[in-house]
């Protein structure tokens, strides 16, 4: 796969998770339907935090204002759905900025300390990027199960 493929395919999973989420209630975002206890809300502050700002601003980008803010958006200060979306948008934007210039063939710019993160670090920007859309497209289908959950709406389905 060339890295425009996948980059195209990063982008439609991230619409993906933006459709599964149109014209929700804030209810609808903030009520958690899975026994693990996240909603809808809570899963777009990880996709934002965790896998736009942790994986491309900081490690792949280096970003020193992305590294400080790293936190963990599963516990993100509670807000609203419209809020998180809006924050999801706005991370997907300053991730397609990093992508834009970065080199896929070279190492990350930055790698969490060991005491924060013990996993040995990504060999290049593809492994990365191919993390963040793996990612995406795992919780693009829990979205999918939770949106179907609340309203009967369903993504394509073939038969």
């Amino acid at each position: 796969m060339s890295d425009a493929q996948l980059l195209a395919q990063l982008a439609a999973e991230r619409a993906h998770v933006l459709r599964a989420v149109d014209g929700l209630t804030e209810t609808q975002m903030s009520t958690a339907l899975v026994p693990s206890g996240w909603s809808v809300t809570s899963l777009l502050n990880h996709l934002a935090f965790d896998d736009e700002m942790f994986w491309i601003s900081a490690v792949l980008g280096g970003n020193p204002e992305a590294i400080d803010a790293l936190h963990d958006g599963w516990a993100s200060t509670p807000m609203t759905g419209a809020e998180a979306v809006s924050i999801y948008r706005e991370q997907i934007i300053s991730s397609d900025a990093v992508l834009a210039e970065a080199d896929l063939d070279a190492p990350p710019l930055w790698w969490p300390p060991e005491n924060q993160f013990d996993q040995p670090p990504m060999a290049d920007g593809r492994e990365i990027v191919f993390r963040v859309f793996m990612e995406t497209s795992v919780h693009a289908g829990h979205l999918d199960i939770v949106r179907e959950l609340i309203d009967g709406h369903q993504n394509l389905v073939v038969n």
